[in-house]
């Protein structure tokens, strides 16, 4: 259902058709802007309080830059919805998230006006920067403004570009969109820095005379010189952090001003040089209880717009648990029985149901902020003294800390156990999300055990296992989504490493699976029953170690055998059992389902799972096309 825009938004083709609005349809605009998101993202879930937070910004954006010429970098990518509705795909914006609709998130084969795909954060400065310096070369003058919030400012390669744009002498313009949250409340010495300038009443009394000043008089240049001064003179007796490292600091201020925004940008545009806006915004904004609960309202699924109500049917109270919530209720009881057990997220608290565990051992828990990469050898550097860290990382993001899982882990054999939440396919968030690479950049590193559930039974036990120090590091991988409908608070019971569980047993063919996609396996083989058709399934548990002697039984007895993953095939899991045929020179035909060689685009999980052909109904098409043959 395709939700009605307003008088003004229905008129807003691309961003050209801003430029004759006057103040009264600029206030006017963004009204309905914020009326047409609410519409859209009840009816269609998605990203919610992020991009009501930034709707008077990004209209003050498009309505003073020439765009797409001069290039807008969006920083986390899901505040960019009213981006995507102002720059011609209004009308489409329904199908936002769905099988072959709109993506999620800014991506450039989607639209001229993303000028970069933004799925993960702290990448928007470097991107601009490394768009002005080549715009500089090629002398052209545009405009590059990267617009950075929702938490992302704490990354550490947010900083690496501050640092490099500070002396690279490009024309850029970085603009903060300080609303003080990520999905959870933003932590860490940044975040108090911020607060500190933006209740600074010294602060902000000068900075409102700059302001008036700027929108009243011609000669810009003499007043920022002025501003400079002031700034290194009175603020906070201290140095600004974004001053010290060569940025011209504006601000703070009002980020839902459409009026005051545009004139600002509309006056600093043409300073040359690095330039930083810091905005104030609060996430959520215009709609009451999206303001006030932020996390919950970060991506709240279908709602009432009228009365902000989550609609919970009959059929989801009945759901299992989450795979994530088996993960934080388990590891509060593994924590009362072992003292030297800690919790490690970046900047997930609530996405990963850390914070179940933080209920209980606040002082046990650990968000380091929006940094991957630090927070795997922060847990490593606890790993020294004793202590058990449970990283808990989505999938996707643990790309970013690779390194530090091979150097500051495994190669010094340290005891962290590294969760990877939404291993797999995801569902609506897309490309961007998907954990589809861990099995195959994890298999190879040195040291290193990895391993993925069944099911929640199988997951609850894996967590107890990993805390015994002889094993080392090891990878948990586990999906997003709901478990299986399993009486899954049992007694603990130790999973012997790389040792893997038969499921069924047949005749005609063995399936090896790893991980939950096992039971789409399991469901195949009650179908293929009804054709006389069955077969020996091993749920294969580890990637590394291999069970060796289930294999060489699987490859002495069947000359067909199928391997399924919920992750790449190349090099991944079924790569491995090739590896181990070829190793010892067996001959059977191996078919490997998984993702294939592309980036998988948004929609359902079952819906992907179908496009990959390793849903339950393209299991059993592979089966019996492989009997046949």
């Amino acid at each position: 259902m395709q939700p009605e825009a307003g008088e003004i938004l229905k008129r807003i083709n691309s961003p050209s058709d801003l430029k004759g609005l006057n103040e009264e349809n600029l206030l006017q605009l963004c009204d309905e802007l914020r009326a047409f998101i609410i519409d859209c993202v009840s009816l269609n879930p998605g990203h919610f309080g992020a991009s009501l937070g930034v709707v008077e910004l990004t209209v003050a954006l498009h309505f003073v830059f020439n765009t797409p010429f001069d290039k807008i970098v969006w920083d986390v990518g899901h505040q960019a919805y009213a981006h995507k509705i102002l720059t011609g795909r209004r009308d489409v914006f329904y199908k936002n998230r769905t099988y072959k609709g709109l993506s999620g998130f800014p991506k450039m084969k989607e639209s001229p006006y993303d000028a970069f795909g933004v799925g993960h954060s702290s990448t928007s400065i470097s991107a601009a920067l490394g768009m002005a310096i080549a715009s500089k070369l090629n002398k052209e003058k545009r405009h590059h403004i990267a617009v950075i919030g929702d938490g992302s400012m704490t990354g550490g390669m947010a900083f690496e570009a501050l640092n490099n744009a500070g002396v690279a002498q490009a024309d850029l313009l970085v603009i903060l969109n300080d609303n003080g949250i990520a999905i959870d409340k933003s932590v860490g010495a940044l975040k108090e820095y911020l607060t500190d300038i933006s209740t600074s009443r010294t602060y902000n009394k000068l900075k409102d005379e700059v302001w008036k000043m700027l929108g009243n008089v011609g000669g810009t240049r003499a007043i920022i010189q002025k501003l400079d001064n002031a700034i290194k003179s009175s603020i906070l007796k201290q140095s600004n952090l974004f001053e010290a490292m060569n940025f011209r600091y504006f601000g703070p201020v009002d980020g839902h001003d459409v009026i005051r925004l545009s004139k600002l940008l509309e006056d600093i545009r043409n300073i040359p040089g690095p330039k930083l806006l810091h905005c104030i915004t609060k996430k959520g904004k215009g709609f009451e209880v999206a303001e006030k609960e932020q996390t919950k309202y970060h991506a709240p699924g279908y709602f009432n717009k009228d009365t902000g109500e989550i609609s919970v049917s009959p059929c989801q109270k009945l759901k299992p648990p989450k795979f994530q919530d088996v993960f934080g209720h388990t590891l509060v009881e593994l924590a009362e029985m072992n003292d030297k057990i800690v919790g490690v997220t970046p900047a997930m608290l609530s996405g990963c149901s850390l914070n179940i565990f933080q209920e209980k051992f606040p002082k046990r828990t650990f968000d380091v902020g929006i940094a991957e990469q630090h927070a795997v050898t922060f847990s490593a550097g606890m790993a020294t003294l004793g202590y058990l860290p449970y990283c808990n990382i989505y999938s996707t993001f643990m790309q970013r800390a690779y390194d530090q899982i091979i150097h500051d882990v495994a190669l010094q054999k340290l005891n962290v156990v590294l969760c990877l939440d939404r291993g797999g396919i995801v569902g609506e968030d897309g490309a961007t999300h998907h954990g589809a690479f861990d099995i195959a950049y994890l298999r190879c590193v040195p040291n290193l055990i990895v391993a993925s559930p069944l099911n929640e039974v199988e997951l609850r036990n894996m967590l107890y296992t990993a805390q015994y120090k002889s094993l080392g590091p090891i990878s948990i991988r586990y999906p997003r989504g709901n478990g299986y409908k399993m009486k899954w608070q049992r007694p603990f019971e130790l999973v012997e490493i790389g040792k893997a569980v038969r499921i069924t047993e047949g005749n005609d063919l063995a399936v090896l699976s790893f991980g939950p996609v096992g039971n789409n396996v399991f469901e195949a083989f009650k179908l293929l029953r009804y054709d006389n058709i069955s077969f020996t399934h091993y749920d294969m548990r580890f990637a590394k170690p291999l069970d060796e002697e289930v294999l060489h039984y699987v490859f002495k007895t069947f000359n067909k055998v199928i391997t399924v993953e919920d992750g790449v095939i190349t090099g991944g899991f079924g790569s491995a059992i090739l590896e181990f045929m070829n190793d010892n020179n067996y001959s059977s035909k191996v078919l490997r389902l998984g993702i294939p060689d592309r980036f998988i685009e948004q929609g359902k999980v079952s819906e992907l799972h179908a496009e990959c052909g390793f849903d339950t109904e393209g299991i059993v098409k592979t089966i019996k096309t492989i009997i046949k043959q």
